[in-house]
């Protein structure tokens, strides 16, 4: 039969039990979880679970001080096993080995004394050797005598064993070994002792041959049974495994509590950092003890209350500024009221004045014209910074609007030489949306004459497209353009592309922040596309009801469409379909103008 030796056998002995204790359990439990829940509802745990790791650095720091520690446990724990299992080996093959030595030899040496070739005595002879050999060793051992080659017929003693063996212990390749080192030779060879239970025990044999008078070669073979060490070395294994697990216990508690000890006050760092980004600057972290987290929290607290104290100061400052730019916009109007009715009464008795006197009243007029509309935008931006700006919502059709507002902005065309178009596409029909009339109108005729202002002699066209959710209108010129850096502050307070060129139509340099402005009160959004010589287009989406917003805009940024859609828009237009609401922003352009 095969053997292997101690070492070997312990392996196994442990790797299965390590397998059937660990590895089957876990296997049934998948199966029976896989069989139990739906694929849907894993998943899920799965995706759960997932993010729980992605979120806990507590789980993450336990789960790899487990890790660490298991498999530095483990492979202190199999060093040390191999060493324990490495000495008990040694010394107890140290002791047999010698006992057997010895043994073997006397035996041998008995045997060489035989001189009687009869069967009967010399089998008596073969059991007194026998008798002797077993009984004189303290370890647990057996005796195996038996012929060395097989098949030899007319043996002149039958083999002999003790009572716990059988002579198929020894397998064929020790036998051989002894039959071809001789008489004065020692082998050895761990084997397998099968038990009556079934068991299979470590053991080793130790054999010599031995000549008889008459006949084969014999051997005889001492079988020592190791699982007295075997016994050893499962006992110093369990013990190891104890401590490993006793270690990778206290271990992960101990990473749990210092995690916590560090994540917890991060956490409420966290927590409050989020509810002072809220609004809410009083609040402020618990202080315990005088370690790092302590002084982390005492930092965190006065960055807090120094925060606290700057927003708190800049809010007190800004509440100063806008009360300041309301009160002096509202203190200029009265005696701007009476400059402005001293302004048009000469500007309207202009014709009997010499010529200077009269380029003069002109000047004061569009003059005071311009700060009338300056002033109003001030008022304007005022109710906006104080969150007192209110929609009059109505049922507007947007359409018939951006027809008003590009009605009205054909006198200022023309005088620049521009053409208006509207462009209205096949596949939209309804423009109804619940709008603030007043500030629509605005926010499109603020477009349509800053187009017609940067258009250079090129075409203006008015683009409206709708969905189910918006309603979306697009004002396109072909003129200078605008780059990247022009068009990421297109819409800041009183910015101007080119600050150094020539202005026809005035301007505070407020109207595209107020558009902005508006457009933020209709939950809507304003974007501006523009590239160098090839024009700039302005996009305003309007959702069609407030408490509904929409998705995405009906028109893409710039739009696309052919020239054969567009509409031409003349001062002759029969579609105005209802009275302009005019403010100063831009009325005052177009009283400029007519006056020249």
């Amino acid at each position: 039969m095969a053997t292997r030796p101690v070492v070997e056998e312990y392996r196994t002995i442990t790797d299965q039990s390590t397998e059937s204790a660990a590895g089957q359990p876990a296997d049934d439990a998948h199966d029976t979880a896989t069989a139990a829940v739906p694929q849907i509802t894993f998943g899920r745990r799965v995706g759960r679970l997932s993010k729980f790791w992605a979120r806990s650095l507590m789980m993450r720091a336990v789960f790899f001080t487990g890790v660490i520690t298991l498999v530095g446990s483990g492979l202190i724990a199999y060093f040390l096993v191999q060493q324990v299992t490495t000495g008990l080996y040694q010394e107890r093959m140290d002791q047999v080995q010698a006992e057997a030595t010895a043994e073997l030899d006397e035996a041998r040496r008995s045997f060489e004394v035989i001189e009687t070739s009869e069967s009967a005595s010399v089998e008596e002879e073969v059991r007194e050797i026998f008798d002797n050999v077993g009984g004189s060793s303290a370890l647990r051992r057996d005796i195996v005598f038996m012929p060395l080659e097989e098949g030899v017929e007319h043996l002149p003693v039958m083999p002999v064993t003790t009572q716990r063996i059988s002579q198929d212990v020894i397998s064929p390749e020790l036998r051989n070994a002894v039959l071809a080192s001789g008489a004065e030779r020692l082998n050895w060879q761990p084997v397998g002792i099968q038990t009556e239970e079934n068991a299979v025990l470590p053991g080793v044999a130790f054999g010599v041959s031995i000549q008889m008078p008459a006949g084969p070669l014999y051997g005889i073979f001492l079988v020592y049974d190791f699982s007295s060490v075997q016994d050893n070395v499962n006992l110093a294994f369990r013990v190891f495994a104890i401590a490993a697990a006793a270690i990778l216990i206290m271990n992960m508690l101990i990473a749990a509590w210092v995690a916590r000890s560090v994540v917890r006050p991060v956490s409420q760092a966290a927590e409050v950092s989020e509810r002072i980004a809220d609004g809410q600057l009083d609040q402020r972290l618990a202080v315990v003890g005088e370690d790092e987290i302590a002084r982390l929290g005492l930092s965190f607290n006065r960055m807090a209350s120094t925060l606290q104290e700057q927003i708190t100061q800049l809010a007190h400052l800004s509440q100063m500024q806008q009360r300041f730019v309301s009160d002096v916009s509202h203190e200029l109007r009265t005696p701007l009221t009476t400059v402005s009715m001293a302004a048009s009464t000469l500007y309207e008795s202009r014709e009997g004045f010499d010529p200077i006197s009269q380029r003069s009243t002109e000047l004061l007029h569009h003059q005071v014209e311009r700060f009338e509309a300056l002033l109003a935008d001030l008022l304007e931006m005022s109710r906006f910074d104080a969150g007192a700006a209110e929609l009059a919502l109505s049922e507007v059709d947007l359409w018939a609007l951006a027809e008003d507002v590009l009605t009205a902005a054909v006198p200022l065309a023309e005088r620049a030489g521009v053409a208006l178009h509207m462009v209205v596409p096949e596949d939209s029909s309804d423009f109804i949306a619940d709008v603030d009339r007043r500030r629509v109108d605005r926010i499109l005729r603020n477009l349509v004459n800053n187009a017609i202002e940067h258009s250079e002699g090129q075409p203006v066209d008015l683009i409206l497209k709708s969905s189910d959710t918006a309603v979306a209108v697009a004002v396109r010129d072909y003129g200078v353009g605008m780059s990247p850096d022009q068009v990421a502050h297109v819409f800041d307070r009183f910015w101007r592309a080119d600050p150094a060129r020539a202005r026809s139509t005035g301007g505070s340099g407020l109207g595209l922040a107020i558009a902005t402005e508006d457009t933020r009160l209709h939950q809507g959004s304003l974007d501006a596309w523009g590239q160098q010589g090839q024009g700039s287009c302005f996009r305003l989406v309007l959702p069609r009801r407030q408490e509904v917003p929409y998705g995405t805009s009906p028109l893409p940024l710039p739009p696309s469409y052919g020239v054969h859609q567009r509409n031409q828009i003349s001062a002759e237009a029969e579609f105005i379909t209802g009275e302009i609401a005019h403010d100063r922003v831009t009325e005052q352009a177009l009283y400029r103008n007519g006056g020249h």
